[in-house]
């Protein structure tokens, strides 16, 4: 059987951190984004949902193939 193709997710720093609670900051960086309009892709997951999640205020993100 074939493995499903997994979605990938583009991930846009798009507004800062600062000002914002430790939690939130430590999830940015724990993402891989560390300045402003960096971008990164990560294959979507449960885990990377739920990262989203916290800090869906903070990040644009865009799913691609």
């Amino acid at each position: 059987m074939a493995k499903e193709e997994q979605t990938v997710l583009s991930i846009t720093l798009v507004k800062s951190p600062i000002g914002y609670s430790k939690k939130h900051k430590e999830t940015i960086r724990a993402l891989g984004l560390r300045r402003m309009h960096q971008t990164v892709q990560h294959e979507d997951c449960a885990t990377l949902r739920g990262m989203l999640l916290k800090v869906n205020h903070l990040v644009e993100v865009v799913p691609q193939k």
